[in-house]
């Protein structure tokens, strides 16, 4: 650079003030440097640099940020899409828009682009002129199905053309010039180096200073971009640290011998010299042995350096594929193409992990956060990837702290030298380390031969007892694991297959149980010496459950390994959380460690068995949710512990993503989904048919045969009271067709109702007529229609869509279309066969498993085939435009149903909310929520999820409900920005200056603020939930174990754990003084049900969390008022048969009777289970404690439920007898829980009935304890 003259120098001194905002530290820390030659250059100019990453936690970096806005003289913003990084300096931006030399703006959202105003050249104003000229040059978008002519269009082909824009407009006067430097702006910008960033501020300087500053103007030299390599390799012992051949990579890269990774970086942090997070990766990887090939492209579409560097003719030349850029595949912050990504992988086919460094907050902060991840990290990051088919996600690096704060993420304890200002990466080791440990574990998985590779099954036993191990949701444990261990066998494994699955089962569950007094076998015995040892965490688990070996499955001196071995395939029994059983640590609002039984047992198989993976056999076990972050776990964290660097494999059931994800981000799961069982109608069974005969007779009756009608309506009256469906008392006599036609409408709804049918067999398609029962329910679900049978038995039997289009054009079957034909033929061929054994025995191999949407077939027939990857749906697009009509339409449903009921317009509902239900649904029971709130979502300019608005009173027609929210954990982790919409709906609508009669939040929020003192803000939370890091409400363990004496301690217990408030920001703050005074206000309780496999007598979780919450409403009513207030109304909304938008709202009273008469007591709901024998049984026992729940937390179940199951189940010798030989725990508690329901009142049996039942079960006591009713009888 030539030397200044005197003047010129004087000149160089003029006070110039740029200010340079972007996202975060991709370039930010080049800017910084770039700041040093600059000042040489021009000693009056100053170079501020903000990052809007830093924002979020750091109140005076955004202050510092507007401060300099406010007197910059050149602006440059970039990067900023999402509203939280622009809203906040918006208004700055835009007073001195006007003011400054120049605004630049590029990368950002529509309304930060907008604020451009470089010369003549304003992007405020319409587009003439130059710009109008450069659409005309765009041209029309290419419409070539070639793949690579798609993919050439990406970056490479991006920077071809903004290269080549500035050389056309050179020779075009006017404005034309002013666009020609906001290209090339862009060139620089894009190739951000500290050279380049410096050349940036000089070409700006140069073209823009103006007033007093205009003697800047020509003092330096301006460069044209520095161009660098758009597609190559990098590594920090290249000479210049980029090339663009492979063979430049250094040899302490090439010379690993356990295999081939390639890593995928963002050229942006290679070009600022920003890469020490990434150095760290590449050390820790080359440190176990491994080859590495770290790769980048341009822009944000890593397809073209996958071409170029991980493949060869088609085929692969690595062994796992590892992105680092915290991205999806192919698309950045502004978008993803998940599709494209996919198919790239599958062409790979090798492990697909997609880690991320936290760049919104330090690392300090993550590494002492409860939470882990901030939501914009865990959305975009984490969720988005997954899409692709992403797993494995976990930190490995991220910004250093500039205040020297030590990081508690473990026991390192980094210390980070950034200066202030200062936004570079820095690696964490140990998470860089514990990556690579997984990483080359995956690759020796896939290198193995199968014939020596050990293979750990994990089975559940939750809650634990015999009669529950080896069960899983909707899954026939045994059945599945034998035809998995049959197919293994047949590929290569070396596996010893019992010959039948009861004797496959025996082994696992009795084998020498009995001789240790155990849950099932004893497969080996870990001293408590050799524990004490080699446990790393001993103190911690000392701490909550005494010395070693404790009490969970212990002899005192051994801890047991549960299960058997056959060849080289473990099958083990996962031991229980521990706290199951006591009630104070069940009250308790957090997490414990685990027992000392639940990490021998992963260090078992890890370290003695010697695992190369483990497959975690059926939805869902406790490893995931041990304490700890919710995501972005470090070394603290107990489920990171457990499962350490031992590769995950996890069968999933394809309706459950979001526990799904869960098992992917807190245990470094891979999930394989399954189908769940088949599903039909419940049909009738004995009174039933009777009953429907008689209704049918009486409509067939001519108006005139007025005493047969007489007669006939007092039989049908005694009929449908004989099956508690109508009151014996007072006689129907002049109003029976008015009851006639009721009955008839509950005897329909009876008949039609979708039930599943027994249990899925992994290795087993479903059989034709199960097929074609799917194929009905799925034309009624998904498109509205009722094909006849004929049809879909012709589709089934082989017929094309075509063949039965033309039968049902002749049969005149109008409303069967061509097009559901078709889709119906593809579900089909895609049920018709197995393909989850496939799945598994791909993963073992180490392979890609293509991505697959979770939900009910029904809904989304986009989950088969099964076998596949399971993930959710796009976090930023919940909730979607169909839930939002939906969920509309259902509050009104649920307000008219209340008010028919009798009840005045409620003020307060409270409401569950899940993470399953919004995930299946894409955020229904979200959008009725806010429906209610009288608020809708708000979506930014890219059509992400931004916050909420309100609805106007005018457009609402009716006041604003107070609804009161309570998640689970599981919502808490997988949608908090969700959680933040919903919280700011309650805020704005508190805040909303209307009467208290037209808004029942702010006339609740203001009496609360009155009250307590507080700010509206507070006064106005409304979602609730657990700790971060914990799950659950315990009420179901308390119901489970039976340790509970009265309704209080399970209404406490619930108001415990889930009373943690979460506002706008997405943090918690315990809050239960607010918790209760809102649920003093609860008119009633209320939950969707969008799912048919499940019901609310199916799983315990619907009492756990709206039983919990009826319990906690009826207490606060009680306390408020000082004497025994009455319980609110329960009521579920079903959209289980939704096809065309309907849905039905019941009384909770109501649905247990539903699902009483449509299961439990069906014969074909029980026989389907039977037929899985042991599984099934305990699915029948579930049923059973599940109804008894809901009569401990709601009391809302009628007494003649328990009557019927007693005399279906326990009182019918036969059915004893079978019950007691497939599953003598489980049908012994069927019985213990009947007569508990009885002496804790929830019916009242006569005494021969109460005497029938106790001897019922002490007989099967008895059994249990191996006396048979012929021995006792000796």
């Amino acid at each position: 650079m030539p030397k200044p003259t005197t003047a010129a120098s004087g000149a160089a001194a003029l006070p110039m003030h740029v200010v340079l905002v972007t996202m975060d530290s991709h370039l930010a820390s080049a800017a910084a440097r770039a700041n040093r030659t600059l000042a040489k250059a021009m000693p009056g100019l100053r170079l501020s640099v903000h990052a809007a990453a830093e924002w979020g936690d750091d109140e005076a970096a955004l202050a510092r940020c507007k401060a300099d806005i406010a007197t910059g003289d050149i602006v440059i913003v970039t990067m900023l899409f999402m509203e939280d990084h622009f809203l906040p300096v918006l208004p700055a931006l835009r007073a001195r828009r006007d003011q400054c030399d120049a605004m630049v703006c590029a990368m950002s959202a529509g309304e930060v682009m907008k604020l451009t105003r470089m010369g003549k050249f304003d992007m405020g104003s319409p587009a003439t002129g130059a710009m109008a000229f450069l659409k005309r040059l765009r041209g029309k978008t290419s419409h070539k199905s070639d793949e690579q002519s798609v993919k050439s269009s990406a970056g490479a082909q991006q920077m071809k053309m903004l290269r080549r824009l500035p050389k056309i407009l050179r020779f075009i006067p006017g404005t034309a010039q002013d666009v020609r430097a906001y290209f090339l702006t862009l060139q620089y910008w894009l190739a951000g180096s500290e050279d380049n960033v410096a050349h940036l501020v000089h070409f700006l300087v140069d073209r823009y200073a103006a007033g007093p500053r205009q003697g800047l103007r020509g003092l330096v030299k301006t460069h044209a971009p520095v161009e660098y390599p758009e597609l190559g390799v990098y590594h920090p012992q290249i000479r210049n640290r980029l090339s663009d051949d492979l063979s430049d990579m250094p040899r302490v890269a090439t010379s690993g011998k356990r295999g081939t990774v390639g890593l995928l970086l963002l050229r942006s942090y290679l070009l600022a010299g920003n890469t020490d997070h990434y150095d760290g990766v590449i050390t820790a990887l080359e440190a176990r042995g491994l080859r590495v090939v770290p790769a980048f492209a341009t822009g944000l579409d890593a397809r073209p350096a996958v071409e170029a560097f991980f493949l060869k003719d088609g085929r692969p030349t690595i062994d796992a594929l590892v992105s680092l850029t915290g991205f999806s595949l192919v698309g950045g912050p502004a978008y993803n193409d998940s599709r494209a990504a996919e198919e790239t992988l599958a062409q790979l086919d090798v492990p697909y992990l997609a880690v991320n460094p936290v760049e919104f907050q330090t690392l300090d902060q993550w590494g002492a956060s409860q939470r882990g991840l901030l939501p914009v990290e865990a959305t975009m990051m984490v969720a988005i990837p997954e899409l692709d088919g992403a797993t494995g996600s976990m930190v490995f690096g991220g910004r250093g702290s500039s205040s020297q704060v030590q990081c508690t993420g473990c026991s390192h304890g980094c210390r980070f030298d950034n200066t202030k200002g200062a936004h570079d990466m820095r690696s964490c080791i140990e998470r860089a380390d514990m990556l690579a440990a997984r990483v080359g574990k995956l690759i020796d998985l896939r290198r193995s031969e199968r014939a020596q590779r050990k293979v750990g099954m994990v089975l559940f036993n939750f809650p634990p007892n015999a009669g529950n191990t080896g069960t899983a949701a909707f899954l026939s444990v045994f059945e599945s694991l034998h035809n998995t261990l049959l197919a293994m066998q047949r590929e290569g494994y070396t596996v010893e297959v019992p010959a039948t699955v009861d004797e496959l089962r025996v082994r696992v569950i009795e084998g020498n149980a009995a001789k240790f007094g155990a849950q099932a076998n004893v497969h080996a015995r870990i001293p408590a010496h050799d524990h004490v040892r080699r446990e790393r965490h001993l103190k911690e688990i000392e701490a909550q459950w005494g010395a070693a070996p404790g009490r969970h499955q212990s002899d005192g001196a051994n801890i047991f390994v549960l299960g058997e071995r056959f060849g080289n395939v473990f099958v083990g029994i996962q031991p229980a959380f521990g706290y199951e059983g006591d009630p104070m640590r069940l009250l308790f609002e957090k997490g414990f460690a685990p027992t000392h039984a639940f990490s021998a047992f992963y260090r078992w198989l890890r370290e003695d068995f010697g695992a190369q993976a483990v497959l975690h056999f059926g939805t869902h076990g406790a490893l995931e949710f041990m304490p700890g972050k919710q995501n972005g776990l470090t070394a603290t964290c107990w489920p990171d512990r457990l499962i350490g660097d031992l590769p995950n494999l996890y069968l999933y059931a394809s309706n459950n993503p979001s526990e799904g994800t869960i098992a992917k981000r807190r245990a470094a799961a891979t999930l394989i989904s399954y189908l769940t069982p088949p599903v039909a109608q419940a049909g009738l069974y004995k009174g039933l048919n009777e009953l429907k005969a008689a209704l049918e007779r009486y409509r067939g009756l001519e108006p005139e045969a007025q005493a047969e009608r007489s007669e006939l309506a007092v039989m049908i009256q005694a009929q449908a009271a004989e099956l508690e469906l109508a009151p014996a008392a007072p006689a129907w006599a002049g109003e029976a067709d008015a009851h006639i036609q009721a009955l008839s409408e509950a005897v329909l709804e009876l008949e039609y109702t979708l039930i599943p049918y027994g249990l899925h067999v992994v290795g087993r398609a479903p059989s034709p007529a199960e097929r074609v029962d799917m194929l009905l329910s799925l034309a009624e679900a998904s498109h509205g229609q009722r094909p006849a049978r004929t049809l879909v038995e012709a589709l089934v039997a082989g017929q094309t869509p075509e063949q039965v289009f033309t039968h049902a054009a002749a049969a005149d079957s109008a409303a069967t279309t061509i097009e559901l034909l078709r889709e119906l033929g593809k579900a089909d061929a895609l049920m018709a066969q197995d393909h989850e054994i496939g799945g598994i025995l791909h993963a073992l191999d180490g392979r890609f498993l293509r991505p697959a949407p979770g939900g009910d077939l029904l809904r989304t027939p986009a989950i088969l085939p099964t076998g596949r990857n399971l993930h959710g749906f796009d976090p930023f697009r919940i909730p979607s435009a169909y839930a939002v009509q939906d969920g509309t339409r259902q509050a009104e449903r649920l307000l008219q149903r209340y008010l028919a009921d009798g009840n005045a317009f409620p003020e307060t509902i409270a409401m569950v909310l899940w993470g399953t239900d919004n995930l299946k649904s894409e955020g229904g029971p979200i959008a009725q929520a806010l429906a209610l709130l009288g608020a809708k979502p708000r979506f930014d300019s890219y059509g992400r999820l931004a916050g909420a608005e309100l609805i106007t009173l005018e457009q609402l027609g009716r006041p604003r409900v107070d609804v009161v929210i309570t998640m689970s954990g599981i919502f808490r982790d997988l949608l908090p920005l969700q959680i933040r919409m919903l919280a700011e709906a309650a805020f704005l609508a508190a805040s909303a200056d209307e009467p208290a009669e037209m808004n029942f939040v702010r006339k609740h929020a203001l009496a609360f603020q009155k009250e307590h003192g507080c700010d509206l803000e507070a006064a106005s939370l409304r979602v609730f939930g657990n700790a971060e890091g914990a799950y659950g409400a315990n009420v179901s363990h308390l119901i489970d174990n039976g340790q509970w004496d009265d309704e209080n301690e399970l209404a406490e217990t619930y108001s415990r754990r889930k009373g943690f408030a979460y506002s706008r920001t997405g943090r918690p703050v315990q809050q239960g003084a607010l918790l209760q005074s809102v649920l003093a206000s609860v008119q009633l309780a209320y939950q969707n049900l969008d799912s048919v496999e499940l019901g609310v007598t199916t799983i315990d979780t619907y009492f756990d969390t709206l039983g919990g919450i009826s319990r906690a409403v009826q207490r606060a009513k009680t306390a408020q008022g000082h004497e025994a207030a009455a319980m609110a109304p329960v009521y579920i909304g079903d959209q289980t048969r939704d096809g065309l938008g309907g849905g039905t709202v019941r009384t909770l009273s109501e649905q247990v009777a539903l699902e009483t008469r449509t299961r439990m007591l069906n014969p074909k709901w029980y026989e389907g289970m039977l037929e899985h024998g042991y599984e099934g049984v305990r699915q029948i026992e579930v049923h059973v404690t599940n109804t008894m729940g809901w009569s401990a937390t709601t009391g809302q179940v009628q007494p003649w439920v328990y009557q019927q199951l007693s005399e279906t189940f326990v009182l019918d010798e036969k059915m004893r007898e079978r019950l007691a030989r497939l599953n003598p725990t489980a049908s012994a508690k069927v019985a213990s829980r009947l007569l508990e329901a009885s002496e804790r009142q929830f019916w009242t049996p006569d005494d021969k009935t109460l005497e029938a039942l106790r001897r019922a079960g002490e007989e099967l006591e008895d059994r249990l304890e191996g006396i048979l009713p012929e021995k006792a009888a000796a």
